[in-house]
């Protein structure tokens, strides 16, 4: 990603910040409603969940700085979605929602750069995140 990416990612979910609770129940409605048979990989308090996944983000846009440091994370956090039931197959899902949930949350802020920028950050994190999925788990 180049330093306009970063930029806009950055500033853009500064502003999904605040909501992010409502942001994080936006991204699971559209994720089930995309894919309904995800429902069941998800166990226990979903506001927890949507917590989690707002932190992520966070933390994967704090690393965008350093891509090393950012990989190994994305790598390990694969591995570990594996072993959840997650598939190739449902990357694509979830970046559809990712997508839908910054155009629903953002409004009029979500251009067309912004929307290039993030479609980019996710390439990133998806690839890298089957990369460690690939990898065998050393016991």
């Amino acid at each position: 990603m180049n330093t306009q990416q970063i930029d806009l990612v950055r500033s853009s979910y500064a502003l999904v910040e605040p909501i992010a609770p409502q942001a994080a129940e936006i991204f699971y409605t559209q994720l089930f409603a995309a894919d309904p048979s995800l429902r069941p990989l998800f166990r226990g308090d979903m506001a927890h969940q949507g917590e989690r996944l707002m932190g992520m983000i966070g933390s994967a846009l704090t690393l965008l700085d350093r891509p090393a440091a950012l990989g190994s994370v994305l790598r390990l956090l694969g591995s570990r979605h594996k072993g959840y039931g997650v598939q190739e197959k449902h990357y694509a899902t979830v970046g559809g929602a990712l997508i839908k949930t910054l155009e629903q949350g953002l409004g009029d802020a979500f251009t067309s750069e912004v929307r290039s920028a993030w479609v980019e950050l996710y390439g990133v994190i998806s690839r890298t995140m089957l990369e460690g999925a690939r990898e065998p788990v050393l016991a």
